[in-house]
């Protein structure tokens, strides 16, 4: 089987060849690897991270589950119609910053926070500018140019899928397991409770929309995958608060999916093991990941696989740390043929990594883990 093959058996709930292996190299390792500063790929789309991902998928000979890397814009989703320009307002030798504005009737309103770009990290969004010693409102700025136009639309779906080709398979998102990712929004919410019935009626329509827009594209467009999920489910929310407000619009996506022939994935760093028992007795999720175990999370892949691995892909779930950064290559092979041991009898499992691995993870260890899957992995 090639890598496209061996994946799309293990998501109907077959039995491949051997275990499928997709190390989480999202963004760190992808950016490493083209020798550039990472302002290039995130900032200047030079080349665009997903591209720099496909090619490291490649290189290692992975099974490539790309979770929604292109920030796909829905054709249904609503323009923001404010002409919206990005400025540098801050630069050294380690950081671009920048900030987005527009003007209005001859005055420049400027948005309330910035995106910092690094030399050899990913971007960090959102950031207060007072945090980084910088004024209110810019006083010294200049635009940026020399980004690289890339298409965001079918276009850009049918452009990633031939780059992919068997090397696996395409995701995108067209919804979130988190109804909040941040401090202010938390407050927000039990200051206004009464805001979140609009808000889940708007992520239900939205959904809804959405799921017009994929069954409108010709097949060979659609994306091999849906994504649902998104970082720290639960750290930002209780189960119960997920279960009522996150979880609805969640639960539609993943029906109309099902119905469609479509899998749904679903990536939620951070404590998991409550949300992948909500999501196997509530929906019919296709795959979870990456079943983090304790400190960052507090899953136990032998424990989740006896529980409910006859109903649900488990991806995951080898410490990106102490194994896969710190650890030597017999290090990984050792923690791959023990999570195969715990999950693969049977089949529904990918062997991964507990989130995403390190910038500096060595080289040598992900070629590890890979072999041990192909070898130790047969069925």
């Amino acid at each position: 089987m090639n890598s496209r093959e061996r994946l799309q058996t293990v998501l109907r709930g077959e039995i491949p060849d051997c275990v499928p292996v997709a190390p989480d190299f999202s963004n760190m390792i992808p950016a490493r690897l083209t020798e550039k500063p990472f302002w290039d790929l995130y900032l200047y789309n030079d080349p665009p991270i997903w591209d720099a991902y496909i090619d490291c998928a490649k290189r290692f000979d992975v099974d490539a589950l790309m979770d929604g890397y292109l920030p796909f814009r829905w054709p249904s989703d609503e323009a923001d119609p404010r002409p919206w320009e990005s400025f540098i307002v801050y630069r050294d030798a380690d950081r671009l910053v920048t900030r987005e504005s527009y003007q209005d009737n001859g005055r420049r309103i400027w948005k309330s926070h910035v995106t910092v770009y690094y030399v050899a990290d990913p971007p960090t969004w959102d950031v207060d500018p007072a945090k980084l010693g910088l004024p209110a409102t810019p006083t010294r700025f200049e635009p940026v140019t020399g980004v690289k136009p890339v298409d965001l639309g079918v276009a850009g779906i049918r452009r990633l899928k031939g780059l992919m080709g068997n090397q696996g398979l395409t995701g995108i998102f067209i919804t979130s397991s988190c109804l909040t990712s941040s401090e202010e929004a938390i407050y927000h919410y039990a200051d206004y409770p009464e805001e979140l019935e609009g808000l889940k009626a708007r992520r239900l329509a939205e959904v809804e929309r959405r799921f017009a827009d994929l069954m409108a594209m010709k097949p060979g467009d659609r994306p091999d995958f849906l994504c649902v999920g998104g970082s720290g489910s639960l750290v930002f929310q209780t189960p119960d608060f997920f279960r009522n407000n996150a979880l609805p619009a969640m639960k539609l996506a993943i029906e109309l999916a099902t119905a469609a022939g479509i899998p749904t994935h679903v990536h939620s760093c951070g404590p998991e093991k409550e949300l992948v028992r909500i999501l196997v007795e509530e929906t019919s999720l296709t795959v979870i990941d990456p079943l983090e175990i304790p400190p960052m999370g507090d899953c136990t892949l032998a424990e989740l696989k006896r529980l409910y691995g006859d109903r649900i892909v488990l991806k995951g779930n080898l410490h990106t740390t102490e194994v896969m950064l710190r650890g030597r290559p017999q290090d990984v092979v050792a923690a791959s043929r023990k999570a195969i041991d715990d999950a693969a009898a049977g089949g529904r499992f990918i062997l991964s990594t507990g989130d995403q691995c390190g910038r500096d993870t060595p080289d040598d260890n992900l070629r590890a883990m890979v072999e041990t899957a192909r070898t130790y992995g047969r069925y």
